[in-house]
């Protein structure tokens, strides 16, 4: 191999590599999450398309491949590892760990009933020093590694399918309204379902104080003008339809929601009048002319109130009119004098009063599809197996030595594990016990 080759092969071997790239991945996300709203999401959703992302999880996939590369020799060696012990395994060995007897043929055999009591394979094994049972359980737990390496590299190909072939849309449907051309977020252009979703209800509920407490959109799929597929969307509780995601993430008044006006002049009480955000009309005195510049559901947690735009050919003024203005003056006295623009009287000899608001919502969707997402479910599952595997399974090894001394037969029980070692010991300390019970009877 070149020396250019080593070179390469070194440094992406090196765990300082693996350590660096994953606390830069942390940082960076870590940095996109805390920027404030909207800037900290506007650079999460940058992030994820971004070539530098791209850059250190290629190279973390390296990282991975050489080192799984590197360490498989020495795995499989051990995977395939002849049974005899180390030399050295059965020096030693501590009072609780020999069993003394006089035949050596009785011995095996209780050596053998012991080990097949718990184990569903022994192996047997002559040698110079005398005969050995081997038994191994746990091998694949070696491998746990490799799953783990084989998972995250599964995951990095799902968000980069997902970031590379996925779309990402907004939506905004009012009640009865259907959509089958989407626009793509980041300006990608219009995107052509092959049918049309239509919101058919939107419900909102709200707590006293105002502020929504769910919302929730009832869809339906329409394909050659029949209806497919219906479902509910909800916060949290997307809605699946033919590899496309439906998310409820906001919602709003349309510009069509209506208020309803009246004013009073010389105690006379004028028709209602209709009107949405944008509208004009002529007001009888003064030759004044409104401009309907707000409808508010509930603006500053004081009910439903509307802005108007008064002109004549001198002045120009604004003020609110609050659906609940004289509950609103009683707790706080002297506010229409201190605050004129909440005054519904300012412009004289007018007194406007809103009657109602017919509100009509939109619903606010986000449509996904990521084809990242079958991939990063099978990484997912990949990386529980591994972890699992990892930690809650050894590779454990036992050998029992049964050997004939001038005087008497001697039996060594010993074992090693690559992790655990409390639970061989554990074990080894019952099987000496089997042993003794076994040469006993």
């Amino acid at each position: 191999m070149s020396k250019s080759k080593n070179v390469f092969r070194s440094f992406f071997s090196s765990i300082k590599l693996t350590i660096a790239l994953l606390v830069l991945l942390i940082l960076l996300f870590m940095v996109a999450t805390f920027i404030p709203r909207p800037y900290g999401i506007a650079l999460l959703a940058n992030l994820y398309h971004s070539p530098l992302l791209y850059i250190l999880m290629g190279l973390l996939s390296i990282n991975l491949i050489i080192c799984s590369i590197n360490r498989l020799p020495v795995t499989l060696k051990q995977y395939k590892s002849p049974h005899p012990p180390p030399s050295v395994l059965f020096e030693n060995l501590k009072n609780e760990r020999i069993i003394f007897t006089d035949k050596i043929d009785a011995a095996c055999r209780a050596v053998e009933a012991s080990l097949t009591a718990k184990f569903s394979s022994v192996k047997k094994l002559k040698t110079a020093k005398g005969i050995i049972f081997y038994r191994e359980e746990g091998r694949f737990s070696l491998f746990g590694v490799y799953i783990v390496h084989l998972s995250i590299l599964i995951i990095i190909a799902a968000a980069i399918i997902g970031s590379v072939f996925g779309l990402e849309a907004d939506v905004h449907l009012q009640e009865g309204e259907s959509a089958s051309v989407i626009q793509l977020n980041k300006d990608k252009g219009p995107y052509q379902f092959d049918f049309s979703v239509r919101c058919d209800q939107f419900v909102v509920e709200f707590y006293h104080t105002g502020a929504p407490k769910t919302y929730r959109s009832d869809l339906s799929f329409i394909r050659e003008g029949n209806v497919v597929h219906k479902g509910s969307v909800l916060v949290n509780h997307p809605l699946p339809f033919e590899g496309f995601r439906f998310y409820q993430s906001s919602y709003g008044i349309s510009p069509e929601t209506k208020a309803v006006l009246t004013y009073t002049a010389a105690g006379r009480k004028s028709t209602d009048i209709m009107v949405k955000q944008g509208d004009v009309f002529h007001l009888p005195a003064k030759k004044a002319r409104a401009t309907v510049l707000r409808v508010e559901e509930n603006i500053m947690q004081l009910g439903p109130a509307v802005k108007l735009s008064i002109e004549t050919d001198k002045k120009n003024i604004q003020f609110w009119v609050f659906q609940h203005i004289k509950e609103i003056a009683e707790v706080n006295p002297g506010l229409l004098s201190e605050v004129p623009l909440f005054n519904p009287g300012l412009f004289k000899p007018l007194v406007f009063s809103l009657k109602t608001i017919e509100k009509r919502y939109y619903t606010g969707l986000r449509v996904v599809r990521d084809p990242g997402v079958p991939f990063a479910l099978t990484g997912g599952v990949f990386l529980l197996v591994g972890l699992i595997t990892i930690y809650f399974t050894a590779h454990q090894r036992i050998w029992v030595l049964v050997e004939q001394q001038p005087q008497r037969v001697k039996i060594s029980v010993n074992g090693i594990s690559n992790r655990y070692s409390a639970s061989l010991a554990g074990k080894l300390n019952r099987l000496h016990q089997r042993i003794s019970g076994e040469i006993a009877t």
